[in-house]
């Protein structure tokens, strides 16, 4: 039944990107505002039918960063790109620049004002995100979400938080709200499965701006990694000693 549940669920998540990312390209075309308001609604419907279907229902703990801020977020599965889109009235992402040219998604990405990283590139890279995200941010005033570990990562392992997210703390001087969660647990990279459950996306208390690099890198990853694996113990997941992924893998 969990399969059945899980298949007709993503069948509706797809068929309803194609169809509101048809019906609202005019918006999105007239303004970057329009794919905003876009990518949240469908994000908002999404949640709804994933409790509905598949029984597993999404919770907003902290408070919601509404100014300039870089939100450093866990990144365990697509829900929780979800329930940011959802959440945040004007979000942002640094993404992998292959993802610009997903059908529907990388359009509304690019639109919103999302800063594409080409990861293979390391200084190049660094520059080539500042620079597109500052010219971004003029525009608006916005929450930019940066994963740190720079990609997903499975309950329980552990990967070396980049410096990406240190160079644009330091160079916008703008505090940084981490956020922890356990969406992996019930939605796993690669599968098919929506486990039923209460997956948690916890908005934490925000970092001041001006901390050295290597203080707010140790900051953040502390306090992300604590109430990622709080999270993941409260959805009944225990993770295990943290084991660094492979670097073949990386």
């Amino acid at each position: 039944m969990l399969l059945i549940r899980s298949l007709i669920f993503n069948v509706v998540l797809f068929g309803l990107m194609l169809v509101m990312g048809i019906l609202c390209m005019p918006l999105a075309i007239w303004s970057a505002k329009g794919a905003s308001w876009s990518i949240r609604t469908y994000c908002r419907i999404i949640l709804r039918l994933l409790a509905l279907i598949c029984g597993l229902k999404t919770e907003i703990r902290g408070e919601v960063p509404t100014g300039e801020v870089i939100v450093c977020s866990k990144h365990q599965s697509f829900l929780d790109i979800i329930m940011l889109s959802a959440t945040l009235p004007r979000v942002k992402f640094i993404m992998k620049k292959e993802l610009r040219w997903t059908p529907v998604l990388g359009f509304y990405a690019m639109r919103m004002g999302s800063t594409p990283v080409h990861r293979g590139k390391k200084a190049q890279a660094m520059n080539d995100m500042v620079a597109h995200a500052s010219k971004s941010r003029e525009a608006e005033p916005s929450q930019l979400v940066i994963y740190p570990e720079g990609t997903r990562v499975a309950p329980g392992v552990k990967r070396p938080y980049k410096v990406g997210a240190g160079v644009l703390y330091e160079r916008f001087g703008n505090p940084c709200v981490p956020a922890a969660t356990n969406a992996g647990v019930f939605w796993g990279r690669n599968e098919v499965y929506r486990r039923p459950g209460l997956a948690v996306l916890e908005f934490l208390p925000v970092i001041p701006a001006g901390l050295p690099i290597k203080t707010f890198m140790r900051q953040l990853e502390k306090t992300v990694e604590e109430h990622s694996d709080a999270l993941m113990r409260e959805a009944g997941f225990e993770p295990p000693a943290l084991t660094e992924t492979p670097p073949e893998t990386r």
